[in-house]
């Protein structure tokens, strides 16, 4: 089984926090598709005899785009692979460009599963963020979005400039009295090179300590625990058979293939992992899309090593104590580590596999770099 993303870098304006490649505007979108087929065939030899699991389409923004150029693409990749019978396709999604006909639209061209960018569901934080849509259309748009789809995800910020915690109660009560099937929560995280952070820099907005994020991030745990949201990944929550088949299937290391600008793909043979990247240039990619790639690296045992510890703990899937013990020289340094962190209460242990606990979501990326690094 594989599984595919495709990169739509189109958006009507950048929000002040991404650091995604995009490019603003609509003009380029029939160029893009022409090239994106071009693309596509050039890689048939990678798709031929794969059956794909999961589809996920992301940018960028999307939803923005005719459904007519996503239809084709997908009846044109079809021809050169096999989809499974309960295959997953995903698709990012704006509020506002979710009206009742294009949400049939996407339905008719084969999407199961929306994921709409809400952010918050209060007009406070929609306006900090710069977010198009408003709080009522979030609610409306989602609602007659799980009418709809199979699966509808929602995702959600916390830690913008002005957050306290009744906005944040504000948007989990309004999320889990929608109930949709999937939420992903996220911490605000002050890119480089993003308008957030010139912003910050310059005293023009100041965003909430770590203290404050982790606060509000341990509430969203408990309440959507306690309306039967299982916690699968660091900012991911789904109930039951609903989490996001593609990202599941990249943070277990398995292989999927990339297309459009700055799209990542990683290949698995038994001799070897490869990472590859596309061009993060709508310009360089329209005029070569068969030459797209960038970037190729085969990736060292180390390296192996590292993502498996970095990805497991994540996904909290249970880290085994052998490999982690074969894979480093830490020696008696990482036994102390990880009693250090069983008696914080961070991870548990189950026989010989280590599992993150709900605090210990929150030091994810400490915990791994200090099993590896020391």
């Amino acid at each position: 089984m594989l599984t595919l993303y495709l990169h739509i870098p189109f958006c009507k304006a950048r929000c002040s926090y991404c650091d995604f490649y995009l490019v603003t505007g609509r003009e380029q979108i029939a160029a893009f598709f022409s090239a994106l087929s071009l693309e596509t065939v050039s890689r048939s030899e990678e798709l031929k005899g794969q059956t794909i699991s999961a589809i996920h389409v992301g940018g960028g923004t999307p939803s923005m785009v005719p459904v007519r150029y996503l239809a084709l693409w997908l009846e044109e990749l079809a021809a050169l692979c096999s989809f499974a019978p309960d295959i997953e396709i995903a698709l990012e999604a704006n509020p506002e460009d979710l009206s009742l006909k294009t949400m049939d639209e996407l339905r008719s061209a084969g999407i199961t599963r929306l994921s709409i960018g809400v952010q918050s569901f209060t007009t406070e934080k929609l306006h900090a963020l710069g977010r198009a849509h408003t709080a009522l259309q979030a609610s409306r748009v989602t609602a007659d979005a799980l009418r709809r789809f199979e699966s509808v995800s929602v995702d959600l910020i916390c830690g913008v400039p002005g957050e306290n915690g009744s906005l944040w109660q504000a948007d989990l009560h309004e999320a889990l009295a929608l109930r949709p099937h999937h939420l992903s929560l996220y911490m605000l995280s002050v890119e480089p090179k993003t308008i957030l952070h010139r912003q910050v820099a310059k005293g023009l907005v100041t965003v909430p300590d770590d203290a404050l994020q982790a606060s509000l991030y341990e509430d969203a745990q408990s309440a959507l625990s306690l309306q039967g949201y299982s916690q699968y990944e660091v900012s991911n929550f789904s109930l039951p058979g609903h989490h996001s088949r593609y990202n599941l299937a990249t943070w277990k290391r398995e292989p999927y293939l990339g297309f459009g600008p700055s799209a990542h793909s990683f290949l698995v043979s038994p001799q070897m992992e490869l990472r590859m990247a596309n061009v993060s240039s709508l310009t360089r990619y329209l005029a070569a899309p068969a030459a797209a790639t960038a970037f190729r690296e085969e990736l060292s045992v180390e390296e192996r090593f590292t993502e498996q510890v970095f990805l497991t703990l994540r996904i909290n899937s249970g880290l085994d104590v052998d490999f982690l013990r074969k894979g480093n020289k830490l020696g008696h340094t990482l036994s102390l580590a990880i009693a250090r962190f069983l008696e914080k209460g961070w991870i548990e242990q189950q026989e010989e596999r280590l599992y993150l606990t709900q605090k210990g979501f929150l030091f994810a990326d400490l915990i791994a770099e200090e099993f590896i690094f020391g």
